[in-house]
């Protein structure tokens, strides 16, 4: 039994993932196209008021992928609490994407001379 719950965890584990990063992308291109349209007016030469609905209409996506992304880590917080319920906490099942290194080496200020140029 032990074993079959954690072949299951794992693969709700990885879809979780793998949704998790979905998300991530999408809230990514998005805000990326929000970002191009009021320079692609501007490039244009338009006038600001051209194609305000649709910048309204992009945020408003933007703001709901928000919404769902804190669904799913509300969700990954629940998936955790039942981990743990059905005696899994101490499998990790983290290892299905690769994170991001911390920094090893933290980025420090540096003392600069007043001098006037």
């Amino acid at each position: 039994m032990p074993r079959l719950r954690r072949e299951v965890a794992a693969r709700v584990a990885e879809s979780l993932y793998e949704t998790e990063q979905a998300l991530d992308a999408a809230l990514t291109k998005a805000s990326g196209l929000l970002g191009l349209m009021p320079i692609a007016r501007q490039d244009a030469r338009l006038s600001a008021c051209t194609g305000q609905d649709a910048i309204d209409h992009a945020a408003a996506a933007i703001a709901r992928l928000s919404e769902a992304r804190r669904e799913l880590v509300e969700a990954h917080k629940a998936l955790s609490e039942v981990q743990k319920s059905i005696g899994l906490a101490e499998v990790a099942f983290g290892s299905f994407i690769d994170k991001p290194d911390w920094p090893q080496k933290k980025a420090m200020l540096q003392v600069v001379e007043n001098k006037a140029a």
